[in-house]
């Protein structure tokens, strides 16, 4: 059993709100104690019964860092120059928090979670409605489990309007949770497909070929053009469940899930945005893709013909040269190795570069995210020529799916990961979402059968393989 303390929450509190009765703002309360372990997949399941639909899970792809939230304590979101809007909105938040924790204590204290849809100009669809083109969460407790060591964040926003009686039904209630979540995990995995569709296959393989011709014959290197496939199961689909199943067989990616009003957006995506860490940045190259070998001889060689074929060296130079090109507009100086090598995933292998800068001191991580998306791998080149491309001819809502999503804490530091390899959970429903990039040389078989391959992860997850 892990027992919460009353430590200096009270006293925050009274703090926040005698504050507010003089500003006539709410002011953000937070609290951060270090606590005995508690499983990650525990704390997220035991908010199913008080945080349906107010949760979200995080892992970094080395174990380093895990990051659960449950409740909502502020809401952050916006729609016109949303980049500046969130941080902005952010910053306000913070001007007057009040925080409670020690100086050592890592990714807690207040932070926020969320992304961002990848075209706002995109016509909407009843397949995102959930989600606003912009969505954060301040979690009300939030479980960081940073290099072996657990905390637990209590976040609360108080009003003038508030009384003590906050404080006490705040201990009632995350000692209960915490309680709760000391216990043992329990399998969640067990769900049965009844019907996949996959929509509009020729179609799509017709938009491709299209497109071909047009790159063959105007200033476009580059579009990612994304398709969508969708499951029907017998019960709801369990969250947790698919959870469980991307941790145990996607070990290398950043792991996620993000609820919002019902509805999960999540996935196990390989692909690093941006990492800021003080004024280090880090950010990730991430294109060109074979399948896996089913023998360890045969991996090398789908390796090494990755690592020689000119369309998919051509497709990762692309993104190489835009990702340093951004980075050196908010870095004194940015490193990347001068050929790329592999990143192997369990069905799937990437060319791979990683990319290390070192910020300029007015740069923020939602600045960087700014300038970053769409990364050619999933926009394509010239940027701005490839999105309104695709706004035009692709039919599918992409949503959140091939955006920014992550964290952000109140010290600037944050992690956002390129939302692929994803699904929208829905009741007994999932969609699921992969695209590929087109190029002049590209055929249409050749990419719709590198979808299928990008589809696995996310299948597998959901108990949607054919055996």
């Amino acid at each position: 059993m892990v027992t919460i303390m009353e430590t200096e929450l009270k006293k925050g509190i009274e703090e926040a709100i005698a504050k507010s009765k003089k500003s006539l703002i709410p002011i953000l309360v937070s609290e951060v104690q270090k606590i005995d372990h508690i499983e990650p997949l525990s704390f997220f399941t035991v908010g199913k019964e008080n945080y349906l639909g107010e949760r979200f899970f995080w892992k970094d792809p080395t174990d380093s860092i895990y990051l659960i939230g449950l409740g909502v304590c502020h809401q952050i979101q916006s729609v016109d120059n949303r980049f500046n809007q969130v941080e902005d909105q952010w910053n306000q938040l913070l001007k007057e928090a009040i925080i409670v924790k020690d100086e050592e204590q890592k990714a807690t204290g207040p932070f926020m979670f969320g992304g961002f849809s990848f075209d706002p100009l995109k016509k909407k669809t009843s397949l995102w409605s959930k989600y606003a083109d912009s969505l954060f969460h301040v979690p009300k407790y939030l479980l960081s489990i940073v290099e072996g060591k657990t905390y637990l964040t209590t976040n609360i926003v108080c009003t003038q309007y508030d009384d003590s009686s906050i404080f006490e039904q705040t201990i009632v209630e995350r000692q209960a949770l915490v309680s709760k979540a000391s216990k043992e995990y329990k399998s969640h995995f067990s769900m049965l497909v009844e019907e996949r569709e996959v929509v509009d296959p020729e179609e799509w393989k017709q938009t491709v070929r299209d497109l071909v011709r047009d790159l063959k014959n105007g200033e476009l290197k580059k579009v990612v053009l994304a398709r969508e496939l969708r499951l029907v199961f017998q019960d709801a689909v369990l969250v947790e469940g698919v959870l469980e199943q991307l941790l145990q067989e996607q070990k290398e990616s950043f792991t996620f899930a993000f609820e919002s009003n019902g509805d999960c957006f999540i996935g196990a995506s390989p692909e690093r945005l941006v990492k800021k860490e003080g004024n280090q940045l880090f950010s990730t190259c991430l294109a060109g893709s074979i399948a896996r070998g089913k023998t360890e001889k045969e991996d090398k060689q789908l390796g090494d013909q990755l690592l020689n074929d000119a369309k998919n060296l051509r497709e990762h130079l692309y993104v190489v040269e835009m990702i340093k090109e951004a980075m050196e507009k908010v870095c004194n100086e940015v490193k990347l190795p001068s050929r790329p090598s592999l990143m192997k995933m369990r069905d799937i292998q990437h060319l791979y570069t990683p990319v290390v800068g070192f910020s300029k001191e007015e740069c923020s991580v939602l600045q960087v995210v700014d300038s970053l998306h769409p990364t050619p791998a999933l926009g394509g080149l010239p940027q701005r020529q490839a999105v309104e491309k695709i706004r035009k001819i692709e039919n599918l809502d992409r949503g959140f799916y091939a955006a920014p999503i992550g964290w952000l804490d109140y010290e600037g530091n944050g992690e956002f990961a390129v939302a692929i390899r994803s699904a929208l959970i829905q009741g007994n429903e999932a969609s699921l979402f992969a695209g590929c990039g087109i190029v002049q040389d590209s055929d249409a078989e050749s990419e719709y059968v590198e979808t299928k391959i990008k589809f696995r992860p996310m299948l597998s997850a959901l108990g949607g393989l054919k055996k």
